[in-house]
């Protein structure tokens, strides 16, 4: 039988050696991102899930992938891509978010720090949030 293919080559055991590893772009970019992020809710969390920092309130919401951080064997974009895990409950009728050919993931990805529009990812960021509190309230709702 064929040993399986891993799909990463890096492991990172938390966020300062994911940080150091990055390009320079791509860790401003990142940076950046995280600030925003981590200042929309005292309670958000970060983890490192697949080598690369995922955002959670009660479940994961958001996470950063910077290209750098690859998926299999190839970089498919360039930048900094920024994900919302339910991407497709956000009202997006501007389309500043894009679904590739994700049927629940919407991202936006990021070349440069001055592309970053932080008031309309905050934006974005709130409603991911009230997603996540309107699901953990149903939840909880539907446990009695």
């Amino acid at each position: 039988m064929k040993p399986k293919q891993k799909m990463q080559e890096v492991s990172f055991r938390d966020i300062d050696e994911f940080l150091d590893y990055l390009p320079a772009d791509e860790r401003m970019i990142t940076e950046s991102l995280r600030q925003i992020i981590l200042g929309c809710d005292s309670r958000i969390t970060e983890k490192l899930s697949y080598n690369v920092p995922y955002y959670k309130l009660h479940r994961r919401f958001c996470f950063i992938w910077p290209a750098s951080i690859l998926w299999g064997k190839k970089k498919s974009y360039e930048g900094v891509r920024l994900g919302f895990t339910s991407g497709h409950l956000l009202s997006d009728a501007s389309g500043y978010l894009d679904r590739g050919n994700r049927k629940f993931v919407s991202y936006k990805d990021f070349r440069s720090v001055t592309e970053i529009e932080a008031d309309t990812l905050r934006a974005y960021l709130y409603e991911a949030l009230a997603i996540d509190e309107n699901a953990a309230r149903s939840r909880s709702f539907n446990k009695f």
